[in-house]
């Protein structure tokens, strides 16, 4: 089994992929700051000054909207598979189904090995369950089934948020594994927190998020980003739109700049929520439109083409961050985390994705494959699949 070679992917989904990963960076990293109590959706209670500003510039642009991004870029990924591996006019057959499920095996057991050794958070081990799971809907489900999956889970999902904008804990932290100063601790830590806490409620999360990026591999934007260069338009003028607007009222709970009742606290985790998977939709749109844009001058620039390869190793760079953080923050490591500002937080975020983009297209340049992708691919396809050309990352 052969990847699918560079030249002929389509470049926005690996550009998107490689843009989300600094979201998800800087989404992350304020998780690990401990020891100032949790607020609003894990930020330090009673934010001022900088804080208090990035934090709700975040919530209205980063946080709840980088993972639904990413698993729409999953769900396009699998159906790019299954189209690759089905004749032109015939329904997949069962073997693209258990392909899927394999691939979901792999993703889960690496995804297991990530949240117990480093960070509970993981998400790699949600998009292996959810593959496993719906392999057959993500597979040959009709539209009307992809859509009603999205609309349930994402239904679901929002409920969840119900409280979020009244939380408030004079805790060290949300995640006990950060706080502990015993590696064994923490790693029994992580167990529990994970099982019992992140997987179950990413996947759920996530499942809506991934049949989205099915159905926008069947619409065929990101294939063809030129002839649906207005409809990107539409849909990245909206989306970004609805985001920015949808997460105002938690970023002005955050920053203390609004106290709300009873209803106005209920509501506005739903809507910072449900208004993340529309922003999610809109970053995905806003890349086939800087591909399109590419398309007409002929091919990417410099850093268009770091972001092409951080993409491409988007599985190797993920993992590569929580590495990176839990070096620097947790209590049994350095503890740099023990009353960090957000600011700093961010930055490190950003420093670290910066770090994971250069050595990218640096493995890039050299025809590499990132090791976590050989990884994934020897478990999937066994190592008869051998080190081939560069394959797509995590999601694909």
């Amino acid at each position: 089994m052969r990847a699918l070679p560079v030249s002929r992917r389509s470049a926005a989904p690996d550009l998107a992929r490689g843009a989300a990963l600094l979201l998800i960076a800087v989404a992350n990293a304020h998780t690990f700051v401990h020891d100032r109590g949790i607020g609003v959706r894990g930020y330090p209670q009673d934010l001022a000054g900088a804080d208090a500003v990035l934090a709700a510039v975040q919530l209205m642009v980063v946080d709840g909207r980088a993972y639904p991004l990413f698993g729409m870029l999953f769900g396009y990924g699998i159906a790019m598979l299954a189209r690759r591996r089905t004749e032109p006019g015939r329904p997949a057959g069962a073997p693209v189904v258990a392909l899927v499920r394999r691939r979901g095996a792999a993703l889960f057991g690496i995804g297991a090995a990530h949240a117990i050794l480093l960070w509970s958070g993981d998400i790699v081990a949600a998009y292996g369950l959810l593959a496993m799971v719906l392999a057959g809907l993500l597979v040959r489900g009709s539209t009307a089934a992809l859509a009603a999956t999205a609309a349930a889970t994402i239904a679901v999902s929002c409920l969840l948020y119900l409280p979020v904008a009244t939380t408030s804990a004079d805790v060290a932290s949300g995640t006990p594994s950060n706080v502990t100063d015993s590696a064994a601790a923490a790693l029994s830590a992580r167990f529990g927190e994970w099982l019992f806490g992140f997987l179950p409620i990413n996947a759920l999360a996530l499942a809506g998020a991934v049949a989205i990026g099915v159905l926008l591999a069947r619409a065929g934007w990101w294939d063809d980003p030129v002839r649906y260069r207005r409809k990107l338009a539409g849909a990245a003028t909206a989306g970004i739109t609805a985001g920015l607007l949808g997460g105002l009222p938690l970023a002005l709970v955050a920053a203390g700049v609004w106290e709300p009742g009873t209803l106005g606290g209920l509501l506005a985790g739903p809507i910072q929520a449900l208004s993340g998977y529309a922003a999610g939709i809109g970053y995905a749109a806003a890349a086939g439109l800087v591909a399109a844009r590419w398309a007409g001058r002929g091919g990417p620039g410099p850093l268009g083409t770091a972001l092409l390869a951080t993409g491409q190793r988007s599985l190797s760079a993920y993992l590569a961050q929580s590495v990176a953080f839990v070096a620097l923050f947790p209590a049994w490591t350095l503890g740099l985390g023990a009353g960090l500002p957000v600011w700093a937080a961010t930055l490190c975020g950003i420093g670290v994705w910066s770090v994971t983009v250069l050595v990218a297209a640096a493995s890039g340049r050299a025809g590499r494959r990132g090791p976590a992708e050989t990884l994934l691919r020897t478990l999937t396809y066994g190592r008869r699949a051998g080190p081939g050309p560069v394959s797509p990352g995590a999601g694909s």
